[in-house]
């Protein structure tokens, strides 16, 4: 099975082109397999990028615990790369179908090949008021958003250290407020134009960066009024440029960037 290993902002996955070819495996055992750092290719998880009727491709995302995604906000931006710099897909605007819906791409070209781009990432969807939840020994503020995928979005002073940010995200991830798990983003406002984030993803533990999680951490601090509607999140793999539009759509920009290619053995 040939691959590629991609990046956003630290944010890596093994991406699997099935124009071309089939995968020799569930992706659920797939995805596990090769995430794992030493044994296999080492990865957040496994993205597949496959025909589809009515989009360029549709995106299947797989986290390194082998359960399923609906979105990634650096992940598409990875798949909207390889499809220009392959040739399947040579235009700059692009419409690719995830399990969140579709998603409208706008990629920064430079030298004929795709450098990063623009997504239109949806509506914000906010589920009621703040709510307090217990981990780690402590009371955590936490705004559900949704961003086609489930986060729990708390604001602090500090971000946490290591020892209580992996307690708290491990604990947090599967409160009893999320259902079926959630992405956890430790933020803290710098400026009022800019956050700094730390990310709990949902089914791969702590990530250097996390698309969905940065629109949904400046969808919160613009709403409750702590930053305008134009925000740097700053996580730890590097920074993302969030707009929350007029039209109520969030814009997310951001770099994508090939690691390497190989053959995974069937």
């Amino acid at each position: 099975m040939r691959f590629v290993k991609m990046q956003a902002l630290g944010n890596d996955y093994v991406y699997v082109d099935l124009f071309h070819q089939r995968l020799p495996k569930p992706p659920q055992q797939l995805a596990v397999e090769v995430s794992r750092p030493h044994f296999g290719v080492g990865a957040d998880g496994l993205i597949l990028i496959e025909p589809w009727e009515d989009a360029d491709a549709r995106m299947r995302v797989f986290n390194a615990d082998g359960s399923e995604a609906l979105m990634c906000g650096n992940g598409i931006r990875c798949v909207g790369k390889y499809l220009y710099d392959s040739g399947i897909c040579r235009r700059e605007q692009l419409r690719i179908q995830t399990g969140a819906g579709p998603r409208l791409l706008t990629l920064q070209v430079e030298k004929g090949l795709c450098v990063g781009a623009s997504v239109d990432m949806g509506q914000p969807v906010f589920e009621g008021e703040a709510a307090a939840v217990q981990a780690a020994g402590q009371s955590w503020l936490l705004q559900k958003v949704s961003m086609g995928n489930p986060h729990g979005v708390c604001f602090l002073p500090q971000l946490p250290q290591d020892a209580l940010f992996h307690a708290a995200g491990a604990a947090l991830e599967r409160a009893p407020i999320f259902p079926h798990r959630a992405n956890i983003e430790f933020c803290q406002v710098q400026d009022q134009d800019r956050l700094a984030v730390r990310v709990w993803e949902r089914g791969s533990g702590e990530t250097l960066a996390c698309g969905t999680g940065a629109c949904a951490a400046a969808a919160a601090a613009i709403r409750a009024g702590f930053t305008g509607p134009r925000v740097t999140v700053a996580l730890p793999g590097g920074e993302l440029d969030i707009r929350w539009q007029e039209d109520g759509h969030v814009l997310m920009t951001g770099p994508a960037q090939v690691s390497f290619t190989g053959e995974w053995p069937d």
